[in-house]
C-alpha cells in the first residue's frame, strides 16, 4: 500500500522543512534588540546603566522604531515629577512626541505634556500626576525615526523628584545600538 521509498523521502523532508520554519522564525525574534549584556568600555559605571528595548530592531535611517526605555523601581527612590531624556548631538533621528508614552508598573498613565526641545536635545515628559517612589517605570518613544548612522548613542534619563524640592536627579543612561 505504501511505497516504503516514499514513506522514508517524507521522514527526511518533513523534519527538513520544520527546521527551516523554525530558523525563519528565530531570525525574525532575534531582529529586535536590547540592552546588550556586557558593556566593557562605555565610560558609564555598570550601576547607571539602564536597560532598553528596541521593538523591531530597525536598521539606521529607518523610520517606525519603538524605543522601549526602562527605568527599575530601585532607581525611582524618590518618585518623578517630569522626566528628562537628552541625547547626543550625532543622534539626528526624529521622535514623535504624540507617540510618547509612559507606563508605571506596566499600566500606562496619562500626560500633562511633552516638550521635545531639538535645539537642546531633550524631550520633557511630564506626567499628569507624580509617580511615587518604587515604582517600575517604561518610556515608550513610537514611530521613531533611527539617525542616518549607525552607532551607540547616550541617552541619559534625569527627573525631578515628586517632592517640595525642585531638583534634578540623574536616575542613569541608556546606551543604544542602531546597527546599519
Amino acid at each position: 500500500m505504501f511505497n516504503s521509498q516514499s514513506s522514508s523521502k517524507g521522514r527526511v523532508i518533513f523534519p527538513l522543512a520544520l527546521s527551516v520554519c523554525l530558523l525563519a522564525g528565530a531570525q525574525a525574534i532575534v531582529s529586535a534588540q536590547s540592552t546588550s549584556g556586557l558593556t566593557i568600555f562605555s565610560g558609564i559605571d555598570r550601576e547607571k546603566v539602564l536597560p532598553y528595548f528596541l521593538e523591531w530592531g530597525l536598521k539606521a535611517g529607518q523610520y517606525g522604531e519603538r524605543y522601549k526605555l526602562s527605568i527599575p523601581a530601585k532607581k525611582m527612590v524618590q518618585g518623578a515629577a517630569k522626566f528628562f531624556i537628552t541625547y547626543p548631538d550625532y543622534f539626528d533621528g526624529k521622535f514623535n512626541e504624540d507617540a510618547i508614552k509612559v507606563r508605571v508598573n506596566k499600566e500606562e498613565i496619562e500626560l500633562e505634556e511633552v516638550i521635545w526641545d531639538r535645539e537642546s536635545r531633550i524631550i520633557e515628559i511630564v506626567p499628569k500626576e507624580q509617580i511615587t517612589a518604587s515604582h517600575r517605570v517604561e518610556i515608550v518613544l513610537d514611530r521613531v525615526k533611527n539617525p542616518t548612522y549607525a552607532g551607540t548613542f547616550y541617552f541619559n534619563c534625569q527627573v525631578i523628584a515628586a517632592n517640595d524640592l525642585p531638583i534634578r536627579l540623574d536616575l542613569g543612561t541608556w546606551i543604544i545600538t542602531i546597527e546599519s
